[in-house]
């Protein structure tokens, strides 16, 4: 189902089947970012004044509530994880993320309970923070850096330019992986507390936004296209769901011809989409989302400046993504 057909809906969905759990990963562009009330670029202006993104609200304009979607967010912060979000799928009253896009239409084209199990956290790299699972050390101008559950040392480097203080360091490479699967798991051994009357789940599908703080770093740059493909594999060994989807998205500010580091995550996420032919096992099963058009005028840096249509257009376009997935002969 497409955003242009989709109505709102809010009749619950039947708890007898296993709710379809879609887990979102990555930085801050997954958190709530896009600015609700206010002029251009406000959700509100959109929906009111664009008349954007129709089933977002009903028929006496109050904001729509997904009775077959549940909304859960959580967060590792102070060593625990905080929960953000447990509830049904509907606007707050501040920002919003994609999970309001991407919630609205997998609802809508899936006749079985939905979750969209928000687990992230600004602010970390692919290639230290959330390093994945079976990722090596590896070598690059004499300086060899972190494989997975490595701690730094002085002969074993997080990131280039990085001085080891002498001392031990208690993060490690992929501690951000490890804390944001661990807390998304805790969710799903805990169902009925977030979804409730279920008893049993699938994890059919990931969505992955992030790359901005590997770009910053030629070395973390130059890896990425090795890390994401480990990442895809790690998510679905990790959460016993061989044929769930992966969806990712492009940073929104980076056009396909870009050099430098830029263009070096971008060139990687664009090769891991199935219909690329670089990975064969993908095809069918990963697809990548090209925002630049979508973004706004925006960048990930600046949180596309709160803009709310930027974050609705990439939600909307990654969950497009997906069900084209997931309904693939």
């Amino acid at each position: 189902m497409t955003a242009g057909a989709l109505a709102a809906d809010s009749e619950p969905a039947g708890v007898s089947k296993p709710v379809k759990v879609y887990i979102i990963m990555g930085q801050s562009n997954t958190l709530e970012m896009g600015q609700v009330k206010g002029g251009e670029g406000s959700l509100e202006n959109a929906v009111k004044s664009k008349n954007l993104y129709p089933y977002l609200v009903d028929d006496s304009g109050k904001w729509t509530v997904r009775n077959d979607v549940r909304n859960v967010s959580v967060m590792e912060k102070r060593s625990k994880m905080n929960v953000y979000r447990n509830d049904w799928l509907t606007v707050n009253d501040k920002k919003i993320g994609i999970e309001i896009g991407v919630g609205h239409l997998l609802g809508a084209a899936i006749e079985e309970p939905v979750m969209i199990l928000k687990s992230s956290i600004g602010n970390r790299s692919l290639a230290w923070d959330l390093l994945p699972p079976g990722s090596e050390r590896y070598t690059i101008d004499g300086v060899t850096y972190c494989g997975y559950k490595d701690h730094p040392t002085a002969e074993l480097l997080p990131r280039p330019g990085w001085k080891y203080p002498g001392k031990p360091v208690k993060w490690y490479a992929g501690k951000q992986y490890d804390d944001d699967v661990a807390n998304a798991k805790n969710i799903l051994e805990n169902l009925p507390e977030y979804y409730p009357g279920a008893t049993s789940y699938e994890v059919a599908g990931f969505f992955w936004w992030q790359g901005d703080k590997d770009r910053y770093n030629e070395v973390h740059a130059s890896r990425y296209e090795t890390n994401l493909v480990q990442l895809i594999k790690a998510l679905r060994k990790d959460f016993n769901a061989p044929d769930a989807k992966f969806v990712c998205a492009t940073l929104g500010q980076t056009k396909k011809g870009t050099s430098g580091n830029d263009g070096l995550i971008l060139n990687a996420q664009l090769a891991v989409d199935g219909e690329s032919g670089n990975y064969p096992e993908f095809k069918g099963n990963v697809a990548t989302v090209y925002t630049h058009p979508l973004s706004m005028g925006g960048a990930s840096n600046a949180h596309y400046n709160g803009n709310a249509e930027a974050y609705m257009n990439v939600a909307q376009a990654m969950a497009e993504a997906m069900v084209k997935l997931a309904t693939k002969k």
